[in-house]
């Protein structure tokens, strides 16, 4: 074969069954075949509708949100008014879960140990195995499933003494201050459309201590509230009860003290029941407010009794 002949050869590739060219391609050391040349124009499966693309969506945010509700924060309603004025009836708060974490704290993360005065939210524990708490003091609440928000007034280890009006802790006085108020509403006049039982403590006049009225508490002090009656009564008690808290365990006790169920009646709230500290208020409605009748009612009714005021108002 001549020189020509060969470069002939070399400059035509060889046709396939169709008469297409058949690209060559280089063999490698091992002998193998060639491999094939890649598609211009290669789809990797049917494109996405807009409807899948929401769907999809969708589930990666339900899934962030199962996670953050699981892990770092919870949504609850206050119901009574135990907590009042701090926290009012219709206040929907959000609870930061993460901050008591169980474990040891890491430095590089906000978690810590419960401090005295944190408002938590935990499950009702029921009644502490003591001779203390008959279970005749409390009403009929389900432990471990209803949510309760108190504060923290002993920390494990604590020796509780309440006189009256007046708390000590190891045998110093607490820091509070005490606000009389007029009383506690406790039955509901059926006449009216909303739940007077629902209303905001007042002072003797009338007028409720809440938003620029609120009674403002000397530095590092939180109010307490007390029926005026009552305060005066109870000011000067020469003994009291006397709470040793266990270890792993927390005396707690509500802002609202002629009206609160707490670790005075029931006993002490478990570590492990605790699902974290009251952060701020989301949302509040007054549910002690007149009701719209009509078939848009409820929707007159949310702008008229939410108290947007309230509206991201941190709890402390």
């Amino acid at each position: 074969m001549s020189k020509d002949e060969r470069g002939a050869a070399l400059a035509e590739p060889p046709a396939g069954a169709e008469g297409a060219p058949v690209r060559a391609g280089a063999r490698g050391r091992d002998g193998g075949g060639a491999r094939p040349a890649p598609e211009e124009h290669e789809t990797h499966g049917p494109p996405r509708s807009v409807a899948r693309e929401y769907f999809e969506s969708l589930v990666v945010t339900a899934i962030m949100a199962l996670f953050g509700m699981t892990f770092i924060v919870q949504a609850v309603k206050v119901p009574t008014g135990s907590m009042q004025n701090t926290i009012l009836i219709g206040d929907h708060l959000l609870v930061n879960k993460f901050v008591f974490a169980p474990g040891p704290p890491a430095f590089f993360l906000p978690q810590r140990e419960i401090r005295r005065g944190d408002i938590i939210v935990f499950k009702y524990p029921g009644i502490y195995p003591s001779e203390q708490f008959p279970p005749d003091r409390v009403g009929d609440v389900a432990p471990f499933e209803t949510n309760y928000v108190k504060r923290v007034i002993g920390l494990p280890g604590d020796r509780v003494e309440v006189r009256g009006a007046e708390v000590l802790i190891n045998g110093e006085p607490l820091a509070e201050n005490r606000v009389a108020v007029a009383e506690n509403v406790r039955e509901d006049d059926q006449a009216t459309s909303g739940d007077e039982r629902g209303a905001p403590l007042t002072d003797e006049r009338g007028v409720p201590l809440t938003g620029e009225r609120a009674p403002v508490a000397p530095e590092g002090q939180h109010n307490v509230y007390w029926e005026t009656d009552s305060l005066k009564a109870t000011e000067r008690v020469p003994g009291g009860q006397v709470f040793e808290v266990p270890a792993g365990h927390y005396f707690v006790m509500g802002d609202n003290r002629d009206n609160s169920e707490d670790s005075r009646f029931w006993g002490y709230v478990p570590r492990e029941l605790v699902i974290g500290r009251a952060m701020f208020v989301y949302w509040s409605y007054d549910e002690s407010a007149p009701r719209s009748g009509g078939a848009f009612g409820f929707v007159q009714d949310f702008f008229q009794n939410t108290r947007w005021g309230r509206t991201g108002t941190l709890v402390k």
